[in-house]
């Protein structure tokens, strides 16, 4: 990896000794599992509006966390003071849980082997961490992006903003792995609102967060000039836009838009403990359940997604998770057909059919006061090797629609029927684009909208998208996720008008 290396604020910090301290005293307890997690989040947020800065904050989470496999049952405890008399009372404590819970646990708790990693770094891929760039000048350029989006006639309002995070973690186990790691990533964007006499509409940055550092607003990476520019004429064309009439359409999607349809269609589809039924309380569960492993048909047969912690940029990006896994890639749907899951080590453990009974590096909490749980991974539509390019695949319809960019969506408990808008959709007639249409979202169910995929673009086409927002869990986590997907053609997509649908 190049940049920069481990910061030495948190190298100064005790943890080792910490860690040391904890599983000993674990160890004398006689558990027959323990790990020991300590973690530095750092994060800032600062919001612009209208040529003002609104807001400006900073945030920091540290601590540490003891989590032991006692007597068949877990237990889990935290502390933020850094003693080792802390560390002996968290680890004390989280004994103590697991004494309670072995009463209450009718199927002991066993988890996947791991190769031993003794004493490994891994910093993720960036150059310039965001948090040392002066505030000042990061409030001065949120601030002249809503100076220049307001000089087009067409904006009356904008808005920027940009969230910063820093995350420092140590993990060691009774086995012998010792991972530190730190990754840094970001997320830009700005918003340009107006009106006309019938009409209120927005239209904001299709630039994805990225798992990147200061570097991303600097080099050319995402060209945000020409995208300020661009954003208010969008934005006049589309208060100015007819709306769509509802119908069946073929859709070519962007990868701006494409990325949340897999994330909520197939990211949380495949997650492991939903479709066990283990979130069903909260999150939901699955249509996707174990029974239909290597049969359920997903997608049509060009198809292929993956999951990954891997790839360059990814914001689950890691080298190993919260378990102390090496991160991999894996087949989630091959050819169309289910073939993966997102796994920690206890469904790992559970299900042995799946990745050799080995976790694919699924575990992630998003503080040091929070267990660690199975969080999604990168999950991605691979392009075609030699495929078509963007303007090829609108070549091909005579009637549809071409979306950029995500806004708002709903999908059910079982991520089965769903329905997604987003910030463009322009007509297609006969293979050329006819400006854009107004109060589109396109409805279907997974299996139907996968289904109807009859191409994807090429490598050029492909793109990667993602959120900082993801909830799951009680008490709540919130985790970054990337989705790599390239451009990507559906046939006889149902449309519907929001504007007629909302008096429904």
């Amino acid at each position: 990896m190049s940049g920069p290396g481990l910061d030495p604020t948190f190298t100064a910090l005790p943890y080792r000794s910490l860690g040391e301290t904890a599983l000993a005293r674990a160890r004398e307890l006689g558990v027959t599992h323990a790990d020991f997690r300590f973690e530095r989040v750092r994060s800032q947020h600062l919001g612009a509006r209208d040529g003002v800065l609104q807001s400006a904050s900073d945030d920091e989470d540290l601590g540490f966390a003891v989590r032991v496999i006692h007597r068949g049952a877990w237990g889990f405890a935290a502390g933020v003071h850094l003693t080792e008399a802390e560390a002996v009372r968290v680890a004390e404590s989280a004994v103590a849980v697991a004494l309670v819970a072995a009463e209450m646990t009718t199927t002991p708790v066993e988890i996947a082997d791991e190769p031993v990693y003794d004493d490994v770094t891994w910093i993720s891929s960036y150059q310039v961490n965001p948090l040392d760039v002066p505030t000042s000048e990061k409030a001065a350029l949120l601030t002249e992006w809503t100076q220049r989006l307001r000089t087009a006639s067409s904006v009356e309002h904008a808005s920027a903003y940009l969230l910063q995070v820093q995350e420092n973690k140590y993990y060691a186990d009774l086995a012998g792995t010792r991972t530190t790691q730190q990754r840094v990533r970001l997320q830009p964007g700005f918003e340009a609102m107006g009106s006309t006499a019938d009409a209120f509409d927005s239209m904001s940055s299709i630039a994805p967060p990225v798992g990147r550092g200061w570097e991303y607003l600097t080099d050319g990476s995402h060209d945000w000039d020409r995208e300020l520019a661009e954003v208010p004429e969008l934005l006049a064309e589309k208060l100015a836009a007819p709306s769509v009439e509802a119908g069946t359409y073929d859709l070519v999607i962007h990868p701006s838009n494409l990325w949340l349809t897999i994330h909520e269609s197939i990211g949380h589809a495949t997650e492991l403990d939903r479709a066990l039924g283990y979130e069903a309380n909260y999150a939901g569960t699955s249509f996707a359940t174990v029974d239909q492993l290597n049969s359920l048909q997903y997608g049509s047969p060009i198809m292929n997604v993956t999951g990954d912690r891997q790839v360059e940029h990814g914001l689950a990006t890691v080298g190993y998770d919260d378990e102390g896994v090496a991160t991999q890639t894996w087949d989630i749907i091959r050819d169309g057909v289910l073939v993966g899951y997102q796994l920690d080590r206890p469904m790992g453990r559970m299900l042995p059919e799946l990745n050799e009974g080995r976790s694919n590096g699924c575990a992630y909490a998003d503080s040091p006061g929070h267990i660690p749980i199975q969080r999604m991974a990168n999950v991605s539509l691979q392009p075609a090797p030699d495929g078509p390019s963007t303007e090829e695949l609108i070549g091909r319809v005579e009637r549809g629609l071409y979306v950029v960019g995500d806004k708002s969506w709903s999908i059910d408990m079982q991520r089965f029927n769903f329905q997604f808008t987003g910030q463009r959709f322009y007509r297609i007639v006969d293979g050329q684009l006819a400006g854009q249409v107004r109060d589109a979202a396109y409805q279907a169910t997974t299996t139907d909208f996968w289904n109807s995929l009859e191409a994807v673009g090429g490598p050029q086409t492909w793109e990667l998208g993602g959120a900082f927002n993801c909830g799951k869990a009680q008490p709540g986590q919130v985790a970054s996720v990337s989705h790599g997907c390239p451009t990507s053609l559906f046939r006889d997509v149902r449309i519907l008008n929001t504007n007629d649908e909302a008096g429904h």
